[in-house]
């Protein structure tokens, strides 16, 4: 009579715990208990060799019909536990469809997206072909082949990211230049956008920002083309009263340089605080290719001519769209972004 007192205890015990249970991982930690390795259970089975052996038979098969009874309550209560679980999964997923639906924000592109894919279309238009070259370049295409000196101050550590002796991240898509006029023979209308850095960090200037590069290779090109092709370029992006103008610069690949100025988008050269009261703004630098850049590529320069520009897109879109500090271009700030939708 005692013994079947302890059994009913011990499945009125079970059941009771298992009805108490939240969920499905609470209703197997109280499985455990008494059916685990360390359970209840177990631990009666683990007592037989303390009895008679004459009544373990006897033992043993109230243990064993024990345990058959609570593995039948723990598989009815793990059902009823699914199944309030899978009631309350249902009613917090439901959909209620005479609800408002909720409107998606229409995203935009990035200003200098935007400015990139308008000047890809305008030198595109006028026959240039585009090429992109690496990232990480080599100091014979990023310095060497375009003729700059050895003791030039652009190669010093403190305005190039060296990843090595040999290897660099490209301060320009110059570079990419030579790679082209390697690969191709005059007559040559390459237009080559893309990342390059520098170590310069202000309100002007990025550790990191994006060039384009033009190059035009033919038999009698002048600098009078070189003009004509940035008055179209100038119409198209800002205005169609835009004019250019050329003064005296240097850079090591071209000869003679310059450097380009747009008549001010804002006040049509009568001058005002985007253009410093000059009514001009400078944009680019450009020039006739120089002799020794078109030997290095096995162009005859007694043959063949040509020129060269490179514009920073982050400064035309500053200037496009009246940015003062460029460290906007790169907050990813939503409320910056959201102005330069269509």
């Amino acid at each position: 009579m005692e013994e079947q007192i302890v059994q009913e205890d011990i499945v009125k015990a079970a059941q009771e715990e298992a009805e108490k249970a939240e969920g499905s991982r609470a209703l197997y930690e109280v499985k455990m208990k008494f059916l685990g390795r360390a359970g209840i259970v177990t631990a009666m089975l683990k007592k037989m060799k303390e009895i008679a052996p004459e009544e373990r038979p006897s033992f043993g098969k109230k243990v064993n019909a024990i345990r058959e009874k609570l593995e039948q309550d723990f598989a009815a209560a793990e059902a009823r536990v699914k199944q309030r679980e899978l009631a309350a999964k249902l009613e917090s997923e439901s959909l209620d469809v005479t609800m408002p639906g909720k409107r998606q924000k229409k995203g935009a592109l990035h200003p200098v997206t935007r400015v990139k894919n308008e000047l890809v279309d305008i030198f595109a238009g006028m026959g240039f072909e585009i090429f992109e070259g690496p990232e990480i370049e080599n100091d014979y295409y990023n310095f060497t082949a375009l003729n700059t000196p050895a003791d030039h101050p652009a190669r010093d550590m403190q305005d190039t990211f060296y990843l090595s002796e040999e290897y660099l991240l490209r301060t320009q898509t110059s570079a990419g230049q030579i790679r082209f006029m390697e690969e191709h023979r005059p007559p040559i209308k390459m237009l080559s956008p893309g990342r390059v850095f520098r170590s310069d960090d202000d309100a002007t200037h990025s550790p990191m920002f994006h060039q384009m590069e033009g190059l035009v290779v033919d038999k009698n090109v002048t600098l009078c083309d070189l003009q004509g092709m940035l008055d179209e370029f100038a119409r198209t992006m800002f205005s169609s009263s835009s004019k250019t103008r050329l003064r005296p610069s240097y850079f090591p690949f071209t000869e003679p340089s310059v450097e380009v100025d747009v008549s001010c988008h804002a006040c049509g050269g009568k001058g005002c605080p985007l253009c410093k009261g000059t009514g001009w703004i400078e944009v680019l630098g450009a020039g006739m290719v120089n002799r020794r850049v078109l030997e290095n590529c096995g162009i005859d320069p007694d043959e063949y001519t040509g020129f060269a520009f490179g514009m920073g897109i982050e400064r035309i879109a500053m200037l496009k769209y009246g940015i003062n500090n460029i460290k906007l271009l790169t907050e990813n700030d939503v409320r910056f972004l959201e102005q330069f939708k269509d």
